[in-house]
C-alpha cells in the first residue's frame, strides 16, 4: 500500500508540530489514566470497552436485534457518563484549575526522603503500640487519596513521630480517624476510610482494621493500624491484612512497598499474606 502523497510535501517544521501534538496527546491521555487509577472508574471503563466490542461484533455476525439493542445502550451511555463519572471528572477540573494536573506522581521522593519518612512512622508506631494507644497511618502511594484527604482536618506538615503520637492521643478531636501521608507530609488526620466490601477480617479485629482493608481495596495505599486492645501492629496493601509485626519487619515492609529499588525481598511475601 502506497504512501499518503501529503507526507512527501510535509516540511521539518510539519514534521516537529506534529511529533509535538502526538506527544501532548499521549501525556494526555498519560495524566488521565493516573487520575482514574484505582478508582470505580477502571471497572466502568473495561465494562464499556466490552460493551464496544460486543456491539461490532454483533454487526459483523449479522445479528440485527442484539446489535441494535447494543447500539441503543451505547446512545443512553453518551447521556449517563458524565453522571457516572461525576467524582473524577470533578477531581480532573479542581487539579486542573489549581494547577496539579500537570504535576509530578504523588509518591515521588528521593531514597533518602522516603527512608526518613518511614522511620518516623516506624517510631510513631512503635510508641504507640508499646501505650495501647489505638491508631491507623495510611500512606498515599500512586492512587490519589484527595476525596479521603477532604473528609478530614487539612494539616500539611512534615511527618514527624512526636506529631503522629499526639494525634492518637485518647480522648482529643482527632485520635478516631486516619492520618493521610503524602509524601514526607500530613496531608490530614481525622480522615474517615471506606471500610472492607469483605466478609470481614474477623470478629476479633475492629473497625480500624476494617477500614485499613477498605482503603487498601479501593487504593494502591498501605495502611498501618495499631490496636487499641492488644497494641499489635497490622499493616494493609493490597486488600491483605499482615498481622502481629514488630518495630523491624515492619520498617522492612514499609522500604519494600515505598522504596522497592533498596529492598525488594519481601514482596513476594506481601502478596501471599493475608
Amino acid at each position: 500500500m502506497p504512501l499518503p502523497a501529503f507526507l512527501f510535501t510535509m516540511t521539518w517544521v510539519d514534521w516537529l508540530i506534529s511529533l509535538v501534538d502526538i506527544a501532548l496527546v499521549a501525556y494526555l491521555f498519560y495524566r488521565f489514566f493516573l487520575l482514574i487509577r484505582g478508582t470505580r472508574a477502571v471497572p466502568i471503563l473495561s465494562g464499556i470497552l466490552v460493551l464496544v466490542v460486543f456491539t461490532s461484533i454483533s454487526g459483523w455476525l449479522r445479528l440485527d436485534t442484539i446489535h441494535w439493542l447494543l447500539r441503543q445502550a451505547q446512545l443512553a451511555l453518551i447521556v449517563a457518563l458524565p453522571i457516572v463519572f461525576q467524582p473524577e471528572l470533578r477531581r480532573a477540573l479542581e487539579q486542573l484549575g489549581r494547577g496539579r494536573f500537570f504535576a509530578r506522581p504523588l509518591f515521588a521522593l528521593p531514597q533518602q526522603d522516603v527512608a526518613r519518612m518511614i522511620d518516623e512512622v516506624v517510631r510513631a508506631v512503635e510508641q504507640l503500640s508499646r501505650n495501647k494507644i489505638g491508631a491507623i497511618v495510611v500512606i498515599e502511594r500512586e492512587t490519589g487519596l484527595n476525596e479521603i484527604i477532604e473528609t478530614g482536618i487539612i494539616i500539611d506538615g512534615i511527618v514527624s513521630a512526636p506529631f503522629l503520637v499526639n494525634v492518637f492521643i485518647p480522648n482529643t478531636p482527632l485520635h478516631d480517624g486516619a492520618v493521610i501521608i503524602r509524601g514526607n507530609r500530613v496531608m490530614a488526620a481525622g480522615a474517615f476510610l471506606p471500610l472492607t466490601e469483605e466478609a470481614g477480617p474477623g470478629p476479633e479485629l475492629g473497625s480500624r482494621h476494617r477500614a485499613a482493608l477498605g482503603i487498601s481495596e479501593h487504593s494502591d495505599a498501605v495502611a498501618i493500624v495499631v490496636s487499641e486492645e492488644t497494641g499489635r501492629v497490622s499493616l494493609a496493601q493490597g486488600g491483605k491484612l499482615i498481622r502481629n509485626l514488630d518495630e523491624a519487619t515492619l520498617k522492612e515492609l514499609l522500604m519494600s512497598l515505598l522504596a522497592p529499588e533498596e529492598t525488594p525481598s519481601l514482596l513476594p511475601w506481601i502478596r501471599g499474606s493475608s
